[in-house]
């Protein structure tokens, strides 16, 4: 696999062209319903490449179905679109890639279609936080992809590979950090919470979210910047100007392949794992194509084709897994991840972002 670290961003950071998400909205459904046919919603760019170049030919191979690939924004900006659409009748996807919290929040609406495990062969081997319920136990989202948010370092400035978040708010570290600027994409208050308030319990109530926003506060001389643009920390980075920050563990390792002199490790305490869920839209008349694509998307050869292809982290069993332990340990960790408190990003979006903005970011 080659390709340029920056070029991962627009996994995460991809937005559609101006335009492209109303003409999506609008365009008429070519497709009639008895063809084996699917439109499969993934996150634009390089992203997008890899899967239409890598998973949707062999999938369309093996079962007959073929694929129309669809470049969607990350997060919530998909959501809305879906919400809109599905309340028109309209599916701009029949299935499509959705962030934890965009899945979270699709709950509310009963936008996904429940998904009927006993057609997924291989649901037993989905870890267990990558899968979405609602209430009442239907499933909504089974486990895509994966990714880890990991302390990153630059080599030349710390010879020696730091073994803990606790780090972060060391005195040698002042003005050389770079931190996701969002409450919502940092994590940071897990982090915090983990490292020194033995979990994320603790982020159960507003006081006890203040405690953490106290503590997290206490590192905020040792930050140079709060970074929305990616491609900004990943060059300041690389070059020593911010030697040290939180950053994505794939795109990393190909940036030291590359020769740049950086690491990314896991902490001790664990590195954060994001991910993305397989949701079928209520407007989606394709269910059956739908669960026979998640099927052959939750294979285990099939997670290793990702890891070893797209970069992602395998949302199965390790156990299940045909990847070596050097595949493995450059998409994931053994060491037991910080899951992030998704639930706090709906139901405390507001308050979170007030408070973050009056106490860390401000």
């Amino acid at each position: 696999m080659t390709r340029k670290p920056s070029l991962v961003l627009t996994r995460r950071q991809a937005l559609l062209a101006a335009g492209a998400g109303a003409a999506t909205l609008a365009m008429p459904s070519v497709l009639r319903a008895q063809d084996k046919s699917l439109k499969v919603g993934v996150y634009g760019g390089y992203f997008k490449d890899s899967f239409d170049k890598n998973i949707f030919p062999d999938f369309t191979k093996a079962t007959g179905i073929a694929v129309e690939s669809v470049a969607e924004p990350t997060g919530e900006a998909w959501l809305v679109q879906l919400e809109q659409a599905g309340r028109a009748g309209v599916a701009p996807a029949d299935v499509s890639m959705m962030s934890q919290v965009a899945m979270r929040k699709g709950l509310q609406t009963e936008l996904w279609q429940p998904l009927d495990p006993s057609n997924i062969q291989h649901f037993d081997e989905v870890l267990p936080p990558f899968t979405v319920k609602y209430d009442d136990g239907r499933v909504a989202g089974i486990g895509a992809v994966a990714w880890y948010i990991t302390l990153v370092s630059n080599t030349k400035t710390f010879p020696e590979a730091p073994d803990s978040w606790a780090t972060f708010w060391e005195e040698d570290k002042k003005n050389k950090l770079g931190l996701l600027a969002l409450v919502s994409n940092s994590f940071l208050l897990e982090v915090t919470a983990t490292t020194f308030f033995g979990g994320t319990d603790i982020l159960s109530s507003e006081d006890g979210i203040l405690k953490v926003m106290d503590k997290l506060a206490e590192l905020k001389p040792n930050v140079q910047l709060w970074y929305r643009d990616e491609a900004q920390f990943e060059q300041a980075l690389k070059s020593g100007e911010i030697p040290m920050g939180q950053y994505y563990h794939d795109v990393t390792g190909l940036a030291a392949a590359d020769g740049f002199p950086v690491r990314s490790t896991f902490p001790k305490e664990g590195g954060i794992s994001d991910s993305g869920c397989w949701a079928v839209t209520k407007a989606s008349k394709k269910l059956d194509l739908a669960m026979e694509f998640i099927d052959y998307m939750t294979q285990p050869k099939i997670a290793g084709l990702l890891a070893r292809k797209v970069g992602t982290a395998p949302v199965l069993k390790r156990s299940a897994l045909d990847l070596s332990d050097k595949e493995f340990a450059a998409v994931s960790s053994e060491i037991s991840p910080i899951i992030p408190r998704y639930d706090l990003y709906v139901e405390k979006a507001d308050w979170l972002n007030q408070k973050w903005t009056e106490l860390i970011v401000g």
